[in-house]
């Protein structure tokens, strides 16, 4: 009897995760599986609360974090490349949480360094920000334009800022990278007949 249970210990593999459930349920099986992953590395509190679930309304982006929430949402199209895909956007979104659990209340990068250290501790060292996986993107326009007023760059936006933004190279060059006002940038109008993205 013993030996069967170490003949089982020793040819344990990964198991396929399931196909998605129904729209925005939570996937037992895979908030199971993050779980684990998550107090193997000492991170009981996170652990206890993350969730993972399948969102149908996902198109282009393969999976999504959200901290706040304790939440890895995936999208159900993954399951047509197969469950290794899956457990890998898994611990990419996973590192998300981690690396933002780990930081406190200090400010991180999204694909930091405190990122790259949570991806290699969850066993992808070598991970890029963004999926290379073949499915749709979509074309938005950049329609909100801002120009610095020193050296006259512009920046594209999808989204308006909501808040004072200065010019990130004028700021470095100029004010040892701190925020200046004399840097600020100015929303511009678009050219009536721009249709660049």
């Amino acid at each position: 009897m013993q030996t069967d249970f170490f003949a089982k210990l020793i040819s344990w593999t990964r198991p396929e995760p399931p196909a998605p459930p129904a729209p925005n349920g939570d996937d037992a099986a895979l908030t199971a599986q993050a779980r684990e992953l998550l107090r193997v590395l000492g991170c009981e509190e996170l652990a206890a609360s993350v969730r993972v679930r399948w969102n149908p309304r996902m198109s282009t982006t393969a999976g999504l974090a959200v901290y706040q929430h304790q939440l890895v949402t995936l999208n159900p199209k993954l399951s047509q490349f197969g469950g290794v895909e899956i457990d890998k956007t898994l611990r990419h979104e996973l590192a998300h949480l981690l690396a933002r659990h780990r930081a406190g209340r200090r400010r991180i990068a999204p694909h930091g360094a405190e990122w790259k250290r949570a991806c290699a501790d969850l066993g992808l060292p070598d991970e890029k920000r963004c999926h290379d996986l073949p499915l749709p993107r979509r074309k938005v326009l950049a329609r909100h334009i801002y120009r610095c007023p020193v050296c006259k760059q512009d920046i594209r936006r999808v989204r308006p800022f909501h808040r004072r933004v200065a010019c990130l190279d004028c700021c470095r060059a100029h004010n040892r990278g701190r925020y200046h006002d004399r840097f600020r940038l100015v929303k511009v109008p678009a050219p009536p007949d721009d249709h660049r993205g």
